[in-house]
């Protein structure tokens, strides 16, 4: 049972905002690209095999994250008692799992069109860039944002079996909005990781971070009406896109606080219910 529990630790499974940020890109693309009049079995089937994928594939980003900062993690409070750094979990045993977790994520991806497996396959290398690109550049959430919405792609091409313009400007939404919300999420530890060297935009723009949010948040949303208007939605469409604006520029970034730990992570989380309203409303406007 201890080590059942250290595995739950090890891959964050209790804390799903981590899978759900990775899901939702995944459910948006799918939803775009679905045509509603069909039969609505094989949309609730991908949407379960894209909730999978999401967890599996989210939990080996986590070992293997873990595996690469180990020696910083041992240095940060909020990160010194996860298993690998703690000496919990031996590397061999990480390992294991992460061969593991990537096994179940392609025998998900097996139900999937060849188009779709060759793309998935082709990013899988960007799953595991993060913890590396925090050495090297102070943009590793640019970089996060890259892999993280990059279900958006392979939703529209499950049922599509082909790229178009339409997935590809929600894509580059999506990675402004995480490039957002992961530069809440990093002022956590902003103290720490500058005193052991590691590199990001909380970092890069300390100061100046809700000019940098505005900037990020304004240009998903206006990727997103550019999206809309490529994919011929109605008026409805922008009216409903206010709801999640208003939660971007209202809420989430009126609760952040950069000097205050709980309120990044208040406003991070809240990511999740800008997830679910954008895709509330592509429901609609799809079933219109």
């Amino acid at each position: 049972m201890n080590q059942l529990k250290l595995f739950i630790d090890l891959i964050r499974l209790k804390k799903p905002i981590g899978f759900m940020l990775l899901f939702w890109p995944c459910a948006w693309g799918l939803t775009l690209a679905y045509d509603f009049e069909k039969n609505l079995n094989y949309y609730f089937f991908y949407l379960l095999l894209f909730f999978l994928g999401s967890i599996l594939m989210r939990s080996a980003g986590c070992i293997v994250n873990d595996i690469l900062d180990r020696k910083y993690d041992a240095k940060v409070f909020r990160t010194k008692d996860r298993p690998i750094a703690s000496n919990k979990i031996s590397i061999k045993l990480a390992i294991f799992y992460t061969f593991a977790l990537c096994f179940l994520a392609f025998l998900v991806l097996l139900n999937f069109n060849l188009f779709t497996i060759i793309l998935a396959l082709v990013s899988m290398p960007l799953a595991f860039t993060y913890p590396i690109m925090k050495r090297l550049t102070y943009w590793p959430q640019l970089f996060l944002g890259i892999t993280f919405n990059y279900g958006l792609i392979l939703g529209w091409t499950a049922i599509n079996n082909d790229l178009d313009l339409a997935p590809i400007l929600f894509y580059f939404g999506a990675i402004f909005w995480t490039l957002g919300y992961d530069t809440i999420y990093g002022y956590q530890d902003i103290k720490d990781d500058e005193i052991i060297g590691l590199k990001s935009t909380s970092i890069k723009f300390k100061g100046k971070e809700k000019k940098f949010l505005f900037i990020c948040y304004s240009l998903t949303i206006l990727l997103f009406i550019i999206g809309g208007y490529n994919m011929k939605f109605n008026y409805f469409y922008y009216y409903l896109l206010s709801f999640p604006i208003l939660h971007l520029f209202f809420f989430q970034m009126k609760i952040f606080h950069p000097k205050n730990p709980n309120s990044c992570l208040k406003a991070f989380k809240s990511n999740n219910y800008f997830g679910l309203l954008f895709f509330i409303l592509l429901l609609i406007i799809k079933n219109l």
